[in-house]
């Protein structure tokens, strides 16, 4: 069977027999498709058997090596139509051995057998005949023994019977099988044996030429059953080997087959795509003798016409320009040589025969709808033609010498003659023939090609603009440079005015040309903008991005943000892309006021309000042939090495990737931003209407950077944005559509703002320093600022101080102030006038002008409180002082003054705080039976103070204290401690609460010493005992003493408003507050005998007091630590059934003690449970969650002092009487 020359199936039969089954054969066996399923998991197709039947010879048997497909027999069938035991005994029987002994010494083992029963054949033999069954069974074990299905019967085949017809169906659907099966295994190992050669390629004495006839045997297979992607592949891949092979080549690893391609071109006939198959060619590649051009050539012959069933014509251009380009590269890296002009020669004519294959499959509609696939091989063409031209002295005005005409001789002979194929008129062949036979002829080809004069100018610009779009998106300058002037010359000639200027101002600002070539586009723009024309005529609009470009912006003075009547300015730089000088019309900017921005600022600005920078960077593009964004990122390239994994310092490998290949391979967006000035087309360019205009006249733009400088409009309030500039040349005007980045100013209208501060500036701080802070009993400085905003400060106008008892203001009737302008600039000095009575200060402010600063200083001094006097603030909700220690020493001073202001009806405060700069600290000290107290004072501030006479008072006079201290004045530095000591007697009992108080003289040591002032220094003691059992002097270790725990309320609670506090009950006639105490001993000396904790009612009464007493028993003897004593709030249930507190908030300690006893009405005991959380309190039984809880809260710091802190008691060891027993015999 062979199907287009390829596929043989042999058969052996009478010729009578057969002759009258191929026709109905050969119809119907491709008629039905069949699903090809092929290895390595490629996809399944359907596919159509076609097959020629060539009548079985044994010289057609495929020999030992032999592995071509086109000329393999894939199946054997052997046809016959015996029905008599006699005559299959005695011929048939016979010739089917030797048949069936010829394929196997071939190796052929695709065969099968056909039996055709008729009827005539019966009725001559009926008495011979055997059934049809006993006579198929025969040949199956004759021949047929393991393969019964390599048997097929078929009735009556020439019958039109439902019989016959079943029959014919079973007997194509087993032949199609079979051969598919043949086809696919004999397939396989073809590809297999060509991966075999392909794989032998670094081998010596490989051949390309025979690899590559091998390869296309297989696509010319794939062809045939009409799989053309797959016939295409093959040729991709011979393709690229060889491609691959040439570069190796040119890098120094050279093939010896390559040698065969190197030798000189004797013919250039360029492409031939309207065979299927050029036989010449692929006789010369099967030969080895083909040039590079002739292999180059009818591979992509067959490429194209593998496309051009694929019904993929245009891919076929984008295929051709690379093929072109490629065999420039591939001729220069074999070195091989070539009569000058011939490579110019074969690349026009394949240009132009790849056009005109095109057009033969394409209608004019589709060509152009796709004239951007066509316009780089005419822009091709049109180059090489013109090469050819300089070459032969066709473009000369004298005419070629006889040298050109010698070479033209000669490249006409490299043509050869013409193919009967491109005989017609206009093939290629006749127009380059034509063209280079005089220099009338050449012109007129030449200008047919472009399309330009004697051809389509306006076709010809549309050409261009694809093929400029391209260059663009590619990041080619010359080729966009060479472009556009083609283009102008479209443009001139089709009378389009406006796009003729944009591209003459392309071309003016454009690098790439000579300074002659700038100069007259440039001067086309002037001249046409220079016409008189009527004052009524229309201005053309361009682009300024092509004209100059916009450097930078800077205000004057150096800030955007001005207040209203401000003389604001602002300087444009100009870079003009004009080789020449340009003279301007006018120069003017469109300002966008917006009203609503506009506001008057008050007594804060700065972070509420947008900063507007004072100078504007523009970044410049390139103004050359292509923008920077066409061209696309840069790459970013980092070395990758490979090392081996046994040894590190052996490099196996390295190379280079490209960390960005998803911004540099990225789809470019093909219509341009508003931004960027589209390079390929003009875009339509207009101003705003009614936007305020800011104008500056007869500007000459010289070549480079200008000034311009424009005084802006500051009178309004609002956000003012530049947007828009206007170059105006007679009636050309030259547009920026839009200003980016933004450029914006405000201008606004400040109130009057008044601050006093200490003079170096307030820097608060989270430390204890307190440098640059107002202190307390020192003499200080104080700056007062005054900025008048839009307010005119007159002669009569004065500041008027409400005076505080506590801060005095020292300065004296006139002193020194400075004024300065906006920008912080001196603008001179003055002197103001201060009056002081009773309550006011009146302070005489000299003129001022509006936003302007007015600055003087005032020495002020704020005395330390002598008084004791509790801040009202300084409460807890159970009566108790919040936060106050039981050592209590002065707080801060916040001092408010009101200041009444010309410019306002209402009076302005201004807050200080003065800083108290020591703090004091005290504790009780034990030696033995004697006791000391001492005081511990920092001076917490940078300032160096002398310190005197200190001193230490009770004020019940019970105590007796002898100072310790040796001098009566000292030095304090800054972050300095200076302790006091006093030795502690009492002349009666002790009492149950000691108030203390420490006094003490300071002053600055850079004042004089009569400038001291008081300090106090306010705490209290309290006594807690442990007391012996009864008729015991001391304590016993092993025996119960008893804890006698003393709480006292220091002061009453204050009312809040009517407000009932937490945790305070009210009767009748008794206000009371419960507490919770707890007996706790950390140091394991003591034990706890009986009730550990319990509740408390304090009366609400000042020094109240209640006594509670405990049974401990000491572990050791010794001085032992008082066991420590822990008291909380107790907040009852209905306290906190409104709101339930934080549960972090209501233990104190995580280490409280877990007593799981109900409480009575009594309080004698309390449960507390969990970690950090509440629960609870009552009876025994199960309380539900739901029910409101009671909690303990815990005092603040500070608020409960223990006396006994740090206390011991002697413990004596304990008595034992032992009864020794002593047994003598």
């Amino acid at each position: 069977v062979r199907s287009v020359s390829s596929k043989p199936v042999l058969f052996s039969a009478v010729d009578a027999l057969f002759t009258s089954l191929y026709t109905p054969l050969a119809q119907q066996l491709p008629r039905e498709p069949m699903e090809w399923r092929r290895s390595y998991g490629r996809a399944p197709k359907m596919i159509h058997l076609e097959a020629n039947f060539v009548q079985f010879k044994e010289e057609l048997l495929p020999k030992e090596g032999n592995k071509a497909l086109l000329t393999f027999p894939f199946l054997h069938i052997y046809w016959t139509d015996c029905c008599d035991t006699e005559v299959y005994k005695a011929s048939v029987r016979d010739n089917m051995m030797r048949w069936q002994g010829n394929l196997r010494l071939h190796g052929s083992a695709d065969w099968v057998i056909v039996v055709v029963e008729t009827s005539d054949a019966k009725k001559k033999n009926k008495t011979n005949i055997l059934p049809r069954s006993s006579l198929v069974d025969k040949i199956r074990n004759d021949f047929c023994n393991k393969q019964n299905d390599r048997c097929v019967v078929l009735s009556d085949p020439l019958k039109d019977s439902s019989r016959s017809q079943e029959s014919w169906s079973t007997f194509l659907l087993k032949l199609r099988t079979l051969l598919l099966m043949s086809f696919t295994q004999n397939l396989g190992r073809f590809e297999e044996d060509m991966r075999t050669l392909r794989e032998k390629r670094n081998q010596p004495g490989w051949s390309f030429c025979d690899y590559f006839m091998v390869q296309e045997e297989l696509a010319f297979v794939f062809e045939m059953l009409q799989q053309f992607e797959d016939a295409l592949l093959q040729y991709d891949e011979l393709d690229a080997l060889f491609t691959q092979c040439v570069l190796n080549f040119g890098a120094g690893d050279g093939a010896n087959w390559l040698g065969s391609f190197c030798s000189p071109v004797k013919s250039w006939t360029g492409l031939l795509l309207r065979r299927p198959i050029d036989m010449e060619k692929r006789d010369g590649i099967q030969r080895g003798q083909a040039s590079l051009l002739e292999l180059r050539s009818y591979l992509f012959c067959r490429q194209c016409t593998l496309l051009i069933f694929l019904q993929r014509p245009w891919e076929v251009t984008q295929r051709a320009l690379e093929l072109l380009h490629n065999c420039v590269q591939e001729l220069c890296l074999l070195e091989v040589s070539m009569l000058e002009g011939a490579l110019d020669c074969w690349v026009f004519l394949s240009c132009l025969e790849v056009l005109h294959r095109i057009e033969g499959c394409c209608d004019q509609a589709q060509l152009e709808a796709n004239v951007s696939h066509t316009v780089g091989l005419w822009a091709y063409a049109t180059d090489k033609l013109k090469s050819l031209g300089y070459m032969c002295g066709l473009v000369s005005e004298k005419g070629p010498l006889s040298l050109e005409l010698n070479r033209t001789v000669d490249l006409l002979a490299g043509l050869g003659d013409e193919n009967a194929e491109t005989g017609e008129g206009g093939s290629p062949y006749k127009k380059l023939k034509e063209a280079l036979s005089s220099v009338e002829a050449f012109e007129r080809h030449y200008l047919v090609s472009s399309d330009m004069k004697h051809g389509n100018p306006e076709q010809a610009e549309s050409f261009l603009q694809n093929a400029l779009r391209s260059y663009v998106s590619e990041g080619w300058s010359l080729p966009v440079t060479h472009t556009r002037k083609q283009m102008a010359e479209c443009q001139k000639l089709l009378g389009k005015t406006e796009n003729y200027l944009q591209t003459s101002a392309l071309l003016a600002g454009d690098a790439n040309l000579t300074n002659e070539e700038r100069i007259h586009f440039c001067q086309e723009i002037l001249t046409f903008a220079n016409q008189s024309t009527g004052s009524k005529a229309q201005k053309v609009a361009l682009s300024m991005s092509y004209f100059a470009q916009l450097k930078q912006l800077q205000f004057r003075p150096a800030t955007a943000t001005v207040h209203s009547g401000t003389a604001l300015q602002v300087e444009l730089c100009l870079r003009s892309l004009m080789p020449v000088a340009v003279p301007l019309e006018q120069l003017a900017a469109s300002v966008h006021l917006n009203l609503e921005q506009g506001e008057t600022i008050g007594n804060t600005r700065g972070p509420q309000r947008r900063p507007y920078p004072g100078t504007v960077l523009f970044p410049l593009g390139n103004s050359s042939a292509v923008h920077p964004s066409a061209a696309g990122p840069s790459l970013e390239l980092e070395e990758i090495q490979d090392r081996s994994p046994s040894d590190p310092r052996t490099l196996n490998s390295t190379g280079m990737v490209c960390k960005n290949t998803h911004l540099v391979m990225r789809r470019h967006d093909s219509s341009p931003s508003p931004d960027t000035p589209n390079l390929v087309s003009p875009v339509p360019v207009v101003m705003d209407d009614g936007a305020k205009m800011l104008m500056s006249g007869d500007v000459t733009l010289l070549p480079g950077n200008n000034s311009i400088v424009f005084s802006v409009p500051s009178q309004e309030l609002g956000t003012y944005t530049l947007r828009q500039l206007c170059a105006t040349v007679g009636q050309v005007q030259f547009v920026l559509p839009h200003i980016s980045p933004l450029v914006q100013y405000e201008v606004y209208s400040q109130e009057p703002q008044l601050t006093v501060e200490p003079l170096t500036g307030l820097s608060l701080s989270l430390s204890l320093s307190l440098t640059h802070l107002l202190l307390a009993g020192l003499t200080q400085r104080a700056k007062v600022r005054l900025q008048t905003g839009h307010y005119t400060v007159k002669k009569e106008d004065a500041l008027q101080l409400t005076k505080i008892d506590s801060m005095l203001i020292l300065t004296s009737s006139s002193c020194p102030a400075t004024i300065f302008n906006s920008t912080t600039h001196i603008l001179h000095d003055s002197v103001l006038f201060i009056q002081s009575s009773d309550k006011v200060t009146c302070i005489s402010l000299p003129p001022t002008p509006p936003y302007h600063t007015l600055e003087f200083q005032l020495e002020v001094l704020c005395a330390i409180p002598s008084d004791l006097i509790r801040p009202e603030n300084q409460r807890l909700t159970n009566g108790e002082i919040r936060q106050r220690p039981r050592s209590y020493s002065h707080p801060d001073n916040h001092m408010t003054m009101s200041i009444d202001c010309p410019w306002s009806i209402y009076s302005t405060p201004i807050s200080l705080t003065f800083y108290i700069p020591f703090k004091a600290k005290h504790s009780l000290l034990s030696a033995g039976n004697r006791k000391y107290i001492q005081v511990c004072l920092q001076n917490v501030s940078d300032v160096t103070f002398h310190l005197m006479d200190q001193r230490l008072t009770d004020h019940e006079s019970s105590l007796e204290l002898q100072s310790l201290n040796t001098k009566a004045q000292q030095l304090v530095y800054s972050k300095q401690s200076v302790y006091c000591v006093w030795n502690v007697r009492w002349k009666e009992n002790m009492p149950l609460c000691l108030q203390c108080v420490f006094s003490a003289s300071f002053s600055s040591a850079s004042e004089e010493v009569s400038a001291f002032k008081p300090y106090h220094y306010e705490f209290q003691l309290e006594r807690v005992t442990i007391m012996p059992a009864a008729g015991q002097q001391n304590c016993h270790s092993g025996s119960l003493c008893g804890l006698e725990m003393s709480i006292t309320r220091l002061a009453e609670p204050e009312d809040d408003g009517g407000t009932e506090e937490k945790g305070q009950t009210e009767t009748e006639e008794v206000c009371s507050t419960k507490l919770m105490y707890e007996v706790a001993d950390s140091s394991s000396s003591w034990v706890v005998y009986g009730r550990s904790s319990g509740l408390v009612s304090m009366p609400a009464d000042a020094n109240a007091n209640y006594k509670v007493q405990v049974e401990l028993m000491p572990l050791f003897a010794g001085h032992l630590p008082f066991p420590d004593i822990k008291v909380f709030k107790y907040l009852p249930p209905s306290a906190n059934s409104a709101s339930q507190p934080d549960t972090d908030s209501c233990v104190e300690n995580d280490t409280l003690s877990l007593l799981d006893r109900p409480l009575d009405n009594q309080g004698d005991t309390a449960s507390i449970r969990s970690q950090g959380s509440v629960h609870s309190v009552g009876s025994g039984e199960h309380q539900s969650r739901v029910l409101p809880m009671p909690c303990l809260e815990p005092f603040s710091p500070g608020q409960v002092f223990n006396h006994s802190q740090g206390c011991q008691v002697l413990v004596l060891p304990s008595t034992d009487d032992h009864v020794l027993e002593i047994n003598a015999t």
